[in-house]
């Protein structure tokens, strides 16, 4: 029996999205373990996302070279020590009631004679792979997120990568803001979550982290700094989420656009907070947006090896046909969850375990 396979992957890019279809590639094609197999496989990439799917024209040849890549082992050798997705993406939603266009990428599929999808991607990505799996497309899903907010598993590929990314810009940042005595805000991604906010900032030492699950007080922000000031410290680091909010407020949105998913573009966050501080205490404050910073660069070892390990497991789940479900990581164990339970429920931080409400950053005590 031959299975042909078609990777993807959506929504925003990192490092560890190359590495994980190098070893879905490899783990399918490895000439040793398909010889014990009764299965052998054939390995498509999909570019573009979602987009590459709806916009192909399977009987067109050019269309075809445009949108499908063939993976042998050879063509992704060296794939895992780049960051980004050679296979390119997209954040386009066949689901949007307002453009539905699920038909179309179902027929495609069924032209295209792909027998399964490996997708990788965060809960928008995964949320259609589950969609199409009730559809009676057979999907298997690998987590992907800076964010590292999906439920069900206790690492997404690029989590680590970006936490190392804050900490080398922080690490460069604070020789310029001791140099003038200044604060700097910086901000980091985190719609909903803070892990990327919180871990960056206990790393790097931030004084101050700010994170969308615990509101917060510019009083309080504006205390601890003149607190601080008296300890004859010049300068401060704070680190604050995009999606951090006011006590009482909304999240800072950066303009009126929506994207496919129905999700507004966040930011000014930092800016904001660095204004108030100067205009409420007279301290110099500069504000530094990281943004898509975080999302590139190399793969770290542990994105490595990560990428390596969901890869492996994706195949395994295709020879035992678990579909509609999820590569995870839980308690240290490569494992699998529904993706039915990963829609619409987001990892968030659990301040009472992991954050210090009175001085805005990570808990001190671990009992």
């Amino acid at each position: 029996m031959r299975l042909k396979v078609a990777v993807l992957t959506g929504g925003g890019d990192c490092p560890g999205l190359n590495g994980a279809i190098k070893w879905v590639t490899k783990s399918a094609l490895d000439p040793k373990l398909a010889e014990k197999r009764s299965i052998s496989f054939e390995v498509v990439g999909i570019t573009e996302g979602w987009k590459g799917l709806i916009e192909i024209d399977p009987g067109d040849p050019k269309s075809c070279d445009r949108y499908l890549k063939r993976l042998d082992e050879e063509t992704v050798r060296t794939w895992d020590r780049y960051g980004g997705t050679n296979l390119g993406t997209s954040r386009t939603n066949p689901f949007n009631p307002k453009n539905d266009r699920s038909e179309i990428l179902i027929d495609n599929v069924k032209k295209l004679g792909i027998d399964a999808l490996v997708v990788l991607g965060g809960e928008d990505t995964l949320g259609v792979a589950y969609k199409l799996h009730k559809l009676g497309i057979k999907t298997v899903g690998i987590p992907k997120t800076i964010d590292n907010d999906l439920t069900g598993t206790e690492y997404s590929l690029g989590f680590d990568t970006a936490v190392n990314v804050i900490m080398e810009e922080i690490d460069r940042l604070r020789t310029t803001a001791g140099s003038h005595s200044r604060i700097f805000v910086v901000e980091t991604m985190g719609r909903h979550a803070g892990w990327l906010a919180l871990h960056g900032g206990e790393c790097s030492g931030a004084y101050i982290i700010l994170i969308p699950e615990c509101p917060f007080d510019m009083d309080v922000v504006c205390e601890l700094l003149r607190e601080r000031k008296g300890r004859e410290i010049h300068y401060s680091i704070i680190v604050v989420s995009e999606g951090a909010k006011l006590s009482g407020k909304q999240e800072f949105l950066r303009d009126n656009k929506i994207d496919d998913f129905g999700h507004p573009t966040l930011g000014g966050i930092a800016s904001f907070v660095a204004n108030e501080i100067e205009k409420r205490t007279g301290f110099e404050a500069r504000s530094l947006v990281l943004s898509h910073l975080q999302r590139g660069g190399t793969p770290s070892a542990h994105d490595r090896l990560m990428a390596r390990w969901f890869g492996i497991a994706a195949v395994d789940m295709l020879l035992n046909e678990d579909f509609g479900r999820m590569v995870s990581l839980v308690r240290g164990e490569i494992t699998s969850v529904p993706m039915k339970e990963i829609i619409n429920k987001l990892k968030l931080v659990d301040v009472e375990k992991y954050y210090d409400i009175e001085r805005y950053n990570g808990r001190r005590s671990i009992m």
